[in-house]
């Protein structure tokens, strides 16, 4: 992952040009009249790259033009498709169907290890012309062959839980397999394969007290007409577990001994991985213990969750806080700014705003509906210092933005100094004679520091995501429009947790990351607009014209102050 602005600016350049050649492969599809195959192609990227929502509005194009219904990821890999396929039945409660397509995705999953280890063997492989300085004998060549190799094949556990387009393997993918199951054969009455899959998760993670409890429960169902002991974890899970252990140690032998470099990464199948349990029911029954399955926890925060501190100034108004809200992180504000300050953004905006502004002058990229109108901080001062707009309403621009970044800093009790990473004045405008009918949002569910993949529940906090967003804040500037309800969401993108109607002066603030999926209902009539903001505890990620904004206001206020107003003599300044 980039780890600067500059090694950040490469990555997106790098997703612009993939996308790019994406567009030119539909393009011949469309023309020579293809369009099922342009529908999966579009499907298939879109797949890979859930926030290209451009390529979502293609995808509703080809199925009216096709009236396809059921489109085809051509990079889809059929043991993770019967995995989603198998939690999506759980979470119905459906589980014999559960239990099926959990089972094949096993099969298919031990399936692809084989295939990707063999894929493995052939040529020792050198980085560029790194084998021109290669000097070794022969015995030291055969070693660094096949330590390249059993590398390789290490890492087909991470290769085989990881999606397609995606940087990051899901976390406890295949121990999560036996984990689902174990509660699903139980719910289906089939007790001994129930203590065979506990017992099978439990190789992976001994230590996990919910289905330790529950492989308890399950040998006291079984101990009147068998002996649970004679049931031991698949045979399958238990040789996989030996030989990544085995692989492992030979790699860091080979890392000790034989100047292999070489660190054993996090993998999808370590017990030193944070649980993951899947969402079950609590079931009390007549004569045994409660089988204590909780929900799929939220993504993980890399800090101390706090909140609760002070607003700064006497007229914000507390309204919600996370619990009220129902999520993590989150808090809704009124009277942040006035009424007056509300219209004099209103007149700010009207000169200073440009169609498709943060993106590449598109009037409408998210949905075709809506105009989108943007401007920066830094856009309307030096709208201001030219006399385009008032200097004093553009600085109010900048001062209530400062207003809410200490306000957030405040009410959520960082410990270091929250920094703008983007600071932006927008309004959506619903185009009329298009609002008939509308099943759109005016913003798509999204995450703001990572790409957000509902059908595997994940977020992933990989380019060509904002990773370094931290905190958000949107300051609304009106009510006089119809639609527009921020919302808040489950994982699934579907699920509506909270919905705001935006009014003057309202603000909401939450974390950036994947426990605060969001977006905005339709705009179905005028205008709405807001500051949208987001922040960084990471100064190597600070807004760089928001740092210019700062240098503006320093010379405003050192022009306004003068010479005289602070007694100085002119030369003693020399």
């Amino acid at each position: 992952c980039p780890r600067n602005a500059e090694q950040w600016q490469v990555a997106k350049e790098i997703s612009s040009v993939v996308r790019a050649l994406t567009s030119w492969l539909l393009l011949p599809l469309f023309q020579l009249n293809q369009l099922e195959e342009a529908a999966d192609a579009a499907h298939t990227f879109f797949m890979a790259n859930p926030e290209h929502m451009e390529m979502q509005q293609d995808i509703e194009n080809y199925k009216t033009m096709t009236g396809k219904v059921h489109l085809v990821d051509r990079e889809a890999k059929p043991h993770m498709e019967n995995y989603s396929t198998g939690v999506r039945h759980y979470d119905q409660e459906e589980y014999a169907l559960a239990i099926e397509s959990l089972e094949r995705a096993l099969r298919g999953y031990y399936t692809a290890d084989v295939e990707c280890r063999v894929m493995c063997e052939g040529p020792q492989r050198f980085e560029e012309y790194e084998y021109l300085e290669y000097k070794a004998d022969l015995y030291e060549a055969i070693a660094d062959h096949y330590m390249q190799i059993l590398l390789c094949q290490h890492e087909c556990v991470r290769e085989l839980a990881t999606r397609p387009g995606r940087l990051s393997p899901i976390e406890n993918y295949l121990p999560l397999h036996y984990d689902y199951l174990q509660f699903a054969y139980y719910r289906v009455g089939e007790y001994v394969k129930a203590l065979e899959c506990a017992k099978s998760y439990l190789l992976f993670h001994p230590d996990d007290e919910a289905v330790l409890e529950n492989a308890d429960y399950y040998n006291s169902l079984l101990e009147e007409t068998m002996d649970p002991e004679t049931i031991k974890p698949r045979e399958e899970a238990a040789k996989f577990l030996r030989r990544h252990k085995l692989e492992s140690d030979l790699l860091q032998m080979g890392a000790t001994g034989l100047g292999f470099v070489y660190t054993e990464p996090v993998t999808t199948c370590s017990s030193s991985l944070p649980l993951q349990v899947p969402s079950g029911v609590n079931s009390e029954l007549a004569d045994g213990p409660a089988l204590s399955l909780g929900k799929k926890p939220a993504p993980k925060m890399d800090r101390e969750l706090r909140e609760g501190g002070s607003l700064l100034y006497s007229d914000v108004q507390f309204v919600y806080n996370s619990q009220q809200l129902n999520g993590t992180q989150r808090v809704l504000l009124d009277n942040v700014i006035s009424e007056e300050e509300c219209q004099e953004l209103r007149r700010v905006a009207n000169g200073i705003m440009l169609a498709g502004d943060g993106y590449r002058g598109k009037s409408s990229p998210h949905t075709p509906n809506e105009k989108f109108e943007g401007a920066t901080v830094l856009k309307a001062l030096k709208f201001g210092y030219e006399g385009r707009v008032p200097l004093k309403s553009a600085r109010l621009f900048y001062d209530v933005s400062e207003k809410a970044r200490r306000i957030v800093e405040s009410y959520f009790r960082l410990n270091s100094t929250l920094y703008f990473s983007y600071t932006h004045m927008v309004c959506r405008t619903a185009l009329p004679g298009q609002q008939e009918k509308r099943n759109d949002l005016s913003h798509p569910i999204h995450a703001d520091n990572c790409l957000l993949d509902p059908e595997a529940s994940e977020c992933w906090k990989e380019p060509p995501a904002y990773t370094f967003r931290d905190y958000s804040a949107l300051l609304y500037m009106n009510t006089d429009f119809e639609g527009g309800e921020f919302i808040f969401t489950e994982m699934d993108a579907k699920t509506v947790t909270a919905s705001i109607k935006p009014k003057c002066g309202r603000m909401i603030s939450f974390s950036s990351g994947g426990e605060n999926p969001h977006g905005v209902k339709a705009v179905t009539k005028g205008q709405r607009c807001a500051v949208a903001l987001w922040f960084t505890l990471d100064p190597l990620y600070r807004e760089l014209e928001r740092i210019q904004a700062d240098e503006v206001i320093a010379m405003l206020d050192q022009e306004h102050l003068g010479a005289s107003d602070l007694n100085i003599n002119p030369k003693d300044e020399l």
